[in-house]
């Protein structure tokens, strides 16, 4: 499969290599090799690091908002994907949003696969940026980077500082690499073994291999452009060791999604899937892409980084005409299975403390997970207190403990965000995520302890309720609810409009309360078995559903801007 020629060094090389055919172990200093490699390779993923996460910070919360908007049909999905990863250099934080969405049915399973794909693509920047071979400028890049990140105040302006520095970091650590290992150039030994990279179906699992060692398919792919410049690997091995990347990034993806909810499961199993299927379909026609890109030219390094394009956009071509097909095959090959034992975070990762905006939504997606459970009681509690429903009663303590469960998830993972660099706009949602977490405990808690209390104590004293009396409750305990409601669609859906409607429910609230407790007095005087102790019950009702809904305006204060909090933050329980 190789070519002839392809290893010719040239003249100069060819006398030095003349001179040194005798070359033995003792004549490279292995040592120094070694830690030059690993230097090298340290500095690369180093800088890839610090460029991703300035980039993540320059785009801040535009790269949600642009997959929540823009995935409406497979082809707008495909280019979100691709411009979206393009832009924060990293696959992995577009699946985790996308994970996200699907779990908070905000999209489909199926709307994710044309966004995995153009993810591929977005990828392969990665490698064309290396490719342009300005290793000279990397110690300028590096420079300039810190400068404007140093005299820079803004945050932003910061990281744009950082994502420079990065990117002089990848170039040096490449310049590293490559000078460590030119003396393998005329190592017989290794020129041997390199030779083995010319099967095919060796050099693309090395390739895998490597990629699931570093973790990072742009090192896989910056090692591999090192190789190449120093002529120690044919184009043909080095696009085959390309194609082994992308298997072995989407096995990185499948070791994130352990643990994870079943969402996430089937976006990183439809990953590997696209990856492996895409190569074992290229491998036949190897020789035919590596002959296009040799004909597109600019040198070895840039022919295997167009190799890693033509790859990546090709397949995603291939499969994007079945998208719906492939959602049915991949839903149905990892099914929903029925939760089970404690509960677990479906949406919080301590991985993601370090990206704050993205970590905040995701709080804010388990805090509406718990939100559900705690709605759920609120709605079952009343009937249950009047009726005597002891099974009713017994479930609302186990949604309970799962609520309280939920808090703890939520709290601890905000304190791991809070110890994060935060601007003043995360700062402030996360206290105020803070505020409504802990109001959603506190309302189940009056739901489970107090309102389940006084249905008890009501079956225990005989104490009935008249149906005027239970018409009016259920009426009061309906607009309680319905606020509640709103304030859950002010959190969700960020609407400041729904929350100034729950702020608005409290004269008609207020209203009812005087209404049920006028009637109350009224019958008060009426001589009936047990209406001190019914006056009380129903009097007691009301104060703990009163209280629901003070802290159903807590909740309701996330969603509105901090000038109009003092509407819905009340300072006193009225």
């Amino acid at each position: 499969m190789r070519r002839a020629g392809e290893f010719d060094p040239p003249p100069t090389v060819m006398i030095v290599a003349t001179e040194v055919v005798e070359t033995t172990t003792d004549s490279i200093d292995w040592i120094m090799l070694i830690v030059g490699f690993a230097g090298g390779l340290a500095l690369f993923l180093y800088g890839m690091d610090r460029m991703t996460e300035s980039l993540r910070v320059i785009v801040g919360d535009r790269a949600r908002r642009i997959l929540e908007r823009l995935t409406s049909n497979r082809f707008t999905g495909l280019l979100t994907g691709a411009g979206v990863t393009a832009v924060v250099q990293s696959s992995s934080v577009t699946t985790v949003l996308l994970v996200g969405f699907v779990t908070a049915g905000l999209m489909t399973f199926e709307q994710t696969i044309p966004v995995i794909l153009g993810s591929n693509i977005g990828t392969t920047i990665t490698a064309q940026i290396i490719a342009f071979n300005v290793a000279g400028w990397a110690l300028g890049f590096v420079a300039v980077g810190y400068l404007v990140s140093s005299l820079s105040t803004g945050r932003h302006r910061r990281a744009r500082g950082m994502a420079i520095v990065g990117l002089g970091l990848i170039f040096l650590g490449m310049t590293v690499m490559s000078e460590a290992m030119e003396p393998l150039r005329t190592y017989e030994p290794f020129i041997d073994a390199m030779a083995l990279l010319d099967n095919l179906l060796v050099a693309v699992i090395v390739g895998a291999l490597f990629t699931a060692l570093v973790q990072s398919s742009s090192a896989t792919t910056g090692v591999v452009i090192v190789l190449a410049g120093q002529g120690l690997i044919s184009l043909d091995a080095g696009v085959a060791l390309v194609l082994g990347a992308n298997i072995g990034t989407a096995f990185t993806a499948v070791l994130s999604a352990i643990g994870k909810p079943v969402e996430a499961k089937r976006v990183a199993g439809a990953h590997v899937m696209f990856n492996v299927i895409g190569v074992l379909i290229w491998l036949p026609f190897v020789d035919q892409l590596v002959s296009f890109v040799s004909t597109i030219g600019g040198g070895i390094q840039r022919e295997i980084a167009n190799a890693h394009t033509i790859f990546n956009v090709i397949n995603a071509l291939l499969f994007l005409p079945f998208v719906s097909q492939f959602a049915a095959f991949v839903t149905w090959l990892i099914p929903d299975r029925a939760p089970a034992g404690a509960i677990e975070p479906r949406y919080v990762d301590p991985s993601l403390a370090s990206t704050p905006q993205l970590a905040l939504s995701k709080a804010r997606m388990e805090m509406l997970r718990m939100a559900s459970r705690v709605q759920a009681m609120l709605l079952e509690v009343l009937p249950a207190i009047l009726d005597g429903d002891l099974d009713t009663f017994d479930r609302i303590e186990e949604m309970d403990d799962e609520v309280d469960e939920l808090h703890g998830l939520v709290l601890e993972f905000l304190g791991l965000v809070s110890q994060e660099q935060l601007s003043d706009e995360s700062s402030a949602e996360l206290v105020d995520l803070l505020e409504a977490t802990n109001a959603l405990e506190a309302i189940g808690d009056i739901v489970e302890t107090n309102l389940v209390a006084l249905g008890q104590a009501r079956m225990a004293s005989g104490v009935e309720v008249s149906e005027e009396t239970r018409h009016q409750l259920e009426k009061y305990h309906r607009a309680v609810v319905r606020a509640f409601e709103m304030a859950l669609i002010a959190v969700t859906q960020k609407d400041p409009d729904a929350a100034r409607q729950v702020a608005k429910a409290k004269k008609r609230i207020n209203e009812r309360e005087l209404q049920i407790l006028q009637r109350l007095s009224d019958r008060l005087v009426i001589d009936e078995p047990n209406r001190v102790a019914t006056y009380r019950f129903e009097v007691d009702v009301l104060t703990q559903l009163k209280r629901v809904y003070y802290f159903t305006r807590r909740i309701a204060r996330v969603a509105v801007p901090e000038r109009e909090q003092a509407i819905l933050g009340a300072t006193e329980e009225s």
